[in-house]
């Protein structure tokens, strides 16, 4: 393990127990969202290490599997936490917003920092094309029992056994997406990165995974409970505080590594690590979450979103699908992303 990894789950066990102690102390409600969002947002970042860790030792079709099921697990349980406290609109701006802040910042930051320092950045289209696609499949999906909704078409009156056949097809999606790369057809999969450091032993790896997946889940209900008094006091909406605060939080920071792969001209990995990021949330954490809603006790997830939500997601996955086509991209390109983000994230601002 490298100094920074250690130091990395050194922070991260000292902010989980601060956070603990915020929580059960009932301490000032800013400070403890402040200190648990940091708790959750490390977490993320240890789970996602050991997540490749344990994958690399069991070969790159395991690594793909393994980060589908478990890379959003801090997400997963915040998700379940905030659906549990009645918080839907949060949830689903929470989820959208993960595969925004994706495909629109954590990309738009990669493509523009990557271009600033090594000029114009060329990559292997056909992965990131058949990512793009079937992104566009997904957000489709996503919109049709929105879409029946809101057109008062004769399915609104049977719209959660809509989000039921939604959620099943877009797993369905998933598990067809792990085959195809547990296959790893040469022409889509992309080549493995250099090592960066050492490799952990099986052992480490799972441990590291296991205590990690526990502490996200006590994280995150610290995180919701801090999460509603701070709304309150600050006038947040449950649609900007999810679609921003705890989609970045839950979900973005782990993919700074993307950031770090495109500083160093290696936009293949860069580009697979963030897209692939926002195709698993939608095929697999979006469905499982719908699907969960239904025996969790509290108010049940749907699909029908918000119309700006719908949109946004639609106009992502469009512009993501143009940025990759050619198989290079220049700063200016990751400049429109971010702007994109940011005119998102301000139109969510007043609720």
């Amino acid at each position: 393990m490298e100094r920074k990894e250690k130091i990395i789950i050194g922070l991260c066990l000292v902010a989980t127990a601060a956070a603990g102690i915020l929580h059960y102390a009932h301490a000032n409600a800013v400070i403890a969202f402040l200190v648990t969002a940091v708790a959750l947002a490390l977490l993320a970042l240890i789970v996602g290490d050991a997540t490749e860790q344990l994958g690399s030792r069991l070969g790159p079709g395991a690594t793909g599997v393994l980060q589908s099921s478990l890379g959003n697990l801090p997400e997963l349980f915040v998700c379940i936490f905030a659906l549990k406290a009645g918080l839907v609109g949060l949830v689903q701006a929470a989820l959208i917003g993960s595969i925004l802040g994706n495909a629109l910042l954590v990309f738009g930051l990669a493509l523009f920092l990557g271009g600033l320092k090594n000029g114009t950045q060329t990559f292997r289209s056909e992965p990131p094309k058949m990512i793009a696609t079937l992104m566009i499949l997904a957000v489709a999906a996503l919109m049709i029992p929105t879409l029946a909704k809101e057109l008062h078409t004769p399915a609104e009156a049977h719209v959660n056994t809509l989000d039921v056949v939604s959620a099943i097809v877009l797993l369905i999606l998933l598990a067809a997406n792990v085959y195809f790369s547990v296959k790893g057809d040469p022409s889509v999969v992309t080549q493995s990165k250099d090592a960066g450091g050492p490799e952990w032993s099986m052992g480490l790896a799972i441990g590291v995974l296991a205590v990690a997946g526990i502490g996200a889940a006590f994280v995150s209900d610290w995180f919701v409970a801090a999460l509603e008094p701070v709304m309150t006091k600050f006038g947040l909406s449950e649609a900007f505080t999810g679609l921003v605060v705890v989609a970045i939080v839950g979900n973005s920071i782990e993919n700074i590594v993307g950031i770090q792969f495109a500083w160093r001209n290696q936009a293949d990995y860069a580009i697979s690590i963030m897209l692939n990021s926002s195709l698993q949330i939608a095929l697999g954490l979006i469905p499982i979450l719908v699907l969960l809603s239904f025996v969790l006790g509290g108010p049940i997830l749907t699909l029908v979103l918000p119309p700006l939500l719908v949109a946004a997601l639609a106009l992502a996955a469009i512009v993501n699908a143009f940025v990759v086509y050619d198989g290079e991209s220049i700063w200016l390109e990751g400049l429109a992303l971010i702007g994109l983000y940011c005119i998102i994230a301000a139109s969510f601002w007043w609720g």
